[in-house]
């Protein structure tokens, strides 16, 4: 779309652009006869109707463009076309003076995107009783109107006529013609891995719909097969994008389907350990390769009615099932990724919003296929909270080697879950021991010696912000108010500008004020580097803040009527409650988050002298009052 408009906007008036290949496919009488809106225009204009096998993104984005120009102009023509027989060449026309509309670019009447775009983009109203589903595309559509009307929000009747002008005779396509059904499928295919790539979920659709023109024994059997596969993926297009604020990837659903359904696409399960590492090879593939292994094996050609390798022979029933699992999977992926949407308890939901604060917002292989297995809400929630623990703990990098997990050990998890191998009570007391393991004889310092000597220390910690909005929320518990000032989505957000930042350091990394030269200029380089990076120096602020306060004096900062600690995030008061902050402050607060660390995650702390090893801090004496 903006590559669309840049070149649209930067072509010179008397140059053309040449806009690609069309391809198209002929509508059959039998097929266009049915469509009761369009048949009088198609015969009367003597029109050929076509399905846009690949240009159909390029048409859209033009009609769309068409349609937000018409919206624009206050003028009666444009290039002294009246705008009525503009909007009936390329929008819509009518034979009962506008009381029908015959859409000359548009969708099946099945597919969602046909009301939307009829309704939503043309401003047409519906003729049927419907809410509107919403899907990627539905909200991709609204999204490109959107971009258009800000793009020619201050056009002239001048300007608008020269768009109108390179947008409807200055762009130049080749148009192809397919021949027949089955070529299509083909060709679709062939097309888009030479140009932009489509999706695995895209091109898998095709697929099956191709290999359901050779495996059906009837046309009735093959032509249901079809409206199975459209509308399992219609169902999953609608979950994938339901969420505005919170869209999901179409691939990563795709490969976390597969790691738990790839069992019941092989010949065998794996009975010793040679043939497990096998069989997580096939399937244990990141998304590229998770392509390659549905299209290229899985669901190949070769493989119908008999088996090829380890996979099972394709038929109508393989087709059948694996679709409309994809499809009754993909609305508790959408719940799994979007716990508020969810019917899940609250411990579930709790749980499941901290173990994405840690790993991203998309259900994992592991997430997926133990809400799929038979469980209860009660260990459901254990299971998350074992999952949580275990995650933070391999954030920590010798955690991971004490552990001695082998690479993608959690898929192999999935897919015992999926296949029935283990239970989620098991797989919650794995996860468990597994951490205990960690614990026997390690120290936290032993945990984070590695890193906590490096230069950024806690602060290049990749759960550093996990961590403080969950002392955040400790500190918002034990409020008097209990109203919540640090929210995990402004909070996460890594695209502010450059000098605005949502975690500060109380002694700052541009230390040039008089007030941090008293306080610190005894230390070496290496060590006030080392007490501006830890832990009880980092504080999480309410709202992102400019630099230029976040270098001042502690006292300017603590006390500034608008933005200092005082009227801020629960840290930012329990910091603003010292009335020096120097060495001394640093390592009591410090210690204070190592409680908590040792309250929220049983991580052994040790006693003072180790946990001022821990923090980056073992050459400061230990304070004589205890940590507050």
């Amino acid at each position: 779309m903006r590559d669309f408009w840049e070149d649209v906007d930067q072509l010179p008036e008397d140059s053309n652009h040449y806009t690609g290949v069309l391809t198209l496919e002929a509508v059959p009488d039998t097929v266009w006869k049915t469509w009761t809106h369009d048949t009088w225009i198609i015969k009367s204009r003597r029109f050929r109707p076509f399905h846009v096998v690949d240009g159909q993104q390029r048409l859209t984005t033009l009609v769309i463009l068409m349609q937000v120009i018409l919206e624009k102009t206050s003028s009666p023509k444009l290039n002294y076309t009246p705008t009525g027989d503009i909007r009936r060449k390329y929008i819509f026309d009518s034979k009962d003076e506008g009381r029908s509309r015959s859409y000359i670019f548009g969708y099946e009447k099945d597919n969602p995107s046909y009301e939307h775009l009829k309704t939503a983009i043309f401003c047409e109203p519906s003729e049927v009783h419907s809410v509107g589903e919403e899907t990627i595309y539905t909200k991709n559509l609204t999204r490109a109107k959107e971009f258009f009307k800000t793009k020619i929000a201050s056009y002239s009747t001048k300007n608008l006529e020269t768009l109108f002008d390179k947008v409807t005779q200055r762009l130049v396509f080749n148009v192809y013609e397919i021949a027949s059904e089955i070529d299509v499928f083909v060709t679709f295919e062939t097309m888009n891995n030479r140009g932009k790539a489509l999706s695995n979920l895209e091109l898998l659709k095709n697929r099956l719909i191709y290999l359901s023109t050779k495996l059906g024994k009837t046309k009735d059997e093959a032509k249901k097969l079809r409206t199975n596969i459209n509308e399992a993926w219609k169902s999953v297009y609608h979950y994938l994008g339901r969420n505005d604020q919170r869209l999901l990837n179409d691939d990563q659903f795709l490969v976390a389907h597969l790691h738990g359904y790839f069992h019941r696409l092989i010949i065998a399960q794996p009975s010793n350990d040679d043939e497990r590492e096998r069989y997580f090879s096939l399937a244990g593939r990141r998304i590229e390769e998770v392509g390659r292994l549905l299209l290229g094996d899985v669901f190949s050609q070769k493989r119908i009615a008999r088996a090829e390798d380890e996979f099972k022979p394709i038929s109508v029933a393989t087709i059948s099932d694996y679709t409309a699992d994809l499809k009754q999977t993909c609305e508790l992926y959408f719940q799994l990724s979007t716990p508020a949407s969810s019917k899940f308890s609250v411990d579930e939901k709790l749980w499941l919003e901290r173990v994405y604060r840690l790993r991203g917002y998309a259900a994992s292989p592991l997430l997926l296929w133990s809400f799929k297995s038979k469980s209860s809400g009660r260990e459901r929630a254990n299971f998350l909270q074992a999952f949580e623990r275990f995650l933070f703990v391999m954030s920590f990098v010798n955690a991971s080697q004490a552990i001695q997990l082998r690479p993608g050990q959690h898929l192999l998890w999935a897919r015992d879950v999926a296949s029935g191998k283990l239970s989620i009570a098991d797989l919650t007391v794995i996860l468990q021991n597994a951490v205990s393991d960690v614990f026997k004889e390690t120290a936290t310092w032993d945990l984070v010696g590695d890193w906590v000597q490096s230069s950024k220390a806690y602060y290049g910690w990749k759960n550093l912000k996990y961590f403080l909005f969950e002392y955040e929320c400790e500190l918002l518990e034990a409020s008097r108010t209990h109203r919540e000032k640090v929210r995990w989505d402004e909070f996460a957000r890594e695209d502010y500008a450059y000098d605005y930042e949502t975690i500060e350091h109380v002694y700052p990394q541009k230390s040039r004020d008089d007030y941090w030269k008293e306080r610190f200029e005894s230390f070496t380089t290496s060590q006030r580097r080392a007490l501006k990076n830890s832990l009880g120096n980092m504080v999480a602020l309410s709202r992102p803040r400019n630099s230029s306060l976040s270098n001042k004096a502690f006292p300017i900062k603590r006390d500034d009527p608008n933005l200092g600690y005082r009227v801020g995030s629960y840290s930012e008061i329990e910091v603003a409650s010292f009335a020096d902050w120097n060495a001394d402050t640093i390592l009591q607060r410090g210690q204070k988050m190592l409680e908590f660390l040792q309250r929220r995650w049983g991580f052994p702390i040790g006693d003072r002298e180790t946990q001022k090893k821990a923090l980056g801090l073992q050459y400061l004496p230990v304070p004589n009052r205890p940590a507050e």
